[in-house]
């Protein structure tokens, strides 16, 4: 679902508050790209013209401190994030240290209300469905080890679903006896109708919750989500959706999904500070569902009790906005089609050689940003070495039961001339294998 706004709107709708504006946006290049982006409007679906204007992306690119002697194809795992993120992040940390129970207790924690805020409205919830979180794991791990499952209730999932979630199903299978199903999905996954028959195949009667990756961490393939919830729903089988990789890269909001339960990391594609998350809980759903850290019975149907973890810093969380204002700035479908070209630059030409095999289908809805390939005949772990070792190139291998292969994801700071450095190490790589065979 689409979150552009009129031309005339577009400044103007970015949350953020006033006292960090001119910090946020004081780089000049970076003050040009956002008024280029306000001139050009929202972006219009499947054609934006700024998607390959290298003037307007070099000045988003110059935002982000990165070392450019290198080049990560690992955003998936983690981000930088730009400059105007890490100088809000400075400055709080600065501040809170200055008298911590004062600072970081009295006037900064008090402060993460506004985030709270400006993330629900971003994602389409409410605040009070909205909790802080350090991570996706702690998100997904607090609705997985939260629900009141008992001995011989069934939670449903993939093997292809991120393994922290899998290693926690597999401890409330020790602790409380609970029973883990899972079940493989095609590699790659072109046909969604199939996805979602697949999970109705391996519901049974003793089915209890459903998690579901919204992006597979290990391919890019996005699951049909929305009609996998509704399956649950039409069962009264609550679904959690793994987001770690979709929310601030595809373009949805959590009333298009109609999830009951979604965890995300914010820096990955949001580019937040290292250590942010979101857990989003629909409302009726949070006085049943336990917290990770004990919380007082009169929190019982606050969402806040989810963030009870003791002593945490103040400062990544407030940072927090500056992320969101950046990324509102160039717009959701605007990143996603700059992200869908980051791909195609890499993918078109390496599809090309014969040895090379995609494991992600890329038609419409089905991929953003991220894809996974493989040479064959060479072990995609070594592969990874030599782009390293040689290319100082960063990527990561993928190493699966069912397949095997290299996942690539750029963001928006990558530029086109490290795509085509990585594409041709690749290449130069393919065919020194073949010279050596």
């Amino acid at each position: 679902m689409s979150r552009a706004l009129p031309r005339r709107s577009f400044l103007s709708s970015m949350v953020f508050p006033a006292a960090l504006a001119p910090v946020a946006f004081s780089s000049p290049g970076l003050a040009r790209a956002i008024a280029a982006a306000a001139e050009a409007g929202p972006a219009p679906a499947g054609s934006d013209p700024l998607t390959a204007d290298e003037a307007f992306w070099r000045t988003i690119q110059q935002a982000f401190a990165v070392d450019r002697s290198l080049v990560n194809l690992n955003n998936g795992g983690i981000s930088p994030s730009p400059r105007p993120v890490m100088d809000a992040l400075f400055r709080h940390w600065s501040y809170e240290n200055e008298l911590p129970p004062y600072t970081m207790w009295q006037v900064l924690e008090p402060q993460r209300e506004g985030v709270r805020q400006q993330l629900a409205r971003f994602a389409g919830a409410s605040p009070d469905e909205i909790a802080l979180t350090r991570n996706a794991s702690e998100a997904l791990q607090t609705v997985q080890l939260g629900l009141p499952h008992a001995a011989g209730d069934e939670v449903l999932t993939t093997t292809q679903d991120y393994p922290r979630m899998i290693t926690t199903w597999k401890q409330r299978a020790r602790r409380d006896g609970i029973v883990l199903r899972q079940f493989p999905l095609p590699v790659p996954a072109g046909d969604p109708a199939r996805v979602v028959a697949l999970f109705e195949q391996n519901i049974t009667p003793k089915t209890k919750a459903i998690l579901v990756s919204h992006v597979i961490f290990l391919t890019g393939q996005v699951m049909p989500v929305r009609e996998i919830v509704a399956l649950g729903r039409k069962r009264g089988i609550p679904v959690i959706v793994d987001g770690a990789h979709s929310f601030a890269h595809l373009d949805f909001t959590l009333q298009d999904l109609d999830c009951d339960y979604f965890g995300t990391s914010l820096h990955k594609w949001l580019t937040a500070p290292h250590g942010t998350g979101m857990l989003f809980v629909r409302k009726n759903l949070v006085p049943g569902l336990w917290p990770l850290m004990a919380a007082d019975e009169t929190q019982d149907a606050d969402i806040r009790k989810f963030e009870e973890i003791g002593t945490h810093p103040a400062a990544p969380f407030l940072a927090i906005a500056e992320a969101l204002a950046f990324h509102q700035a160039i717009g959701q479908p605007r990143k996603l089609q700059r992200l869908v070209h980051l791909r195609d630059l890499w993918v078109t030409p390496l599809s090309e050689h014969p040895r090379i095999r995609l494991h992600t289908a890329l038609g419409p809805g089905l991929a953003g940003g991220i894809a996974l390939f493989q040479v064959e005949g060479l072990e995609s772990a070594a592969l990874v070495k030599r782009l390293w070792d040689v290319h100082r190139i960063f990527t990561v291998a993928i190493k699966h039961d069912d397949f095997e292969g290299i996942r690539v994801t750029p963001n928006v700071y990558t530029t086109p001339a490290e795509i085509a450095r990585f594409v041709d190490a690749v290449l130069g790589e393919a065919g020194s294998a073949r010279r050596e065979a």
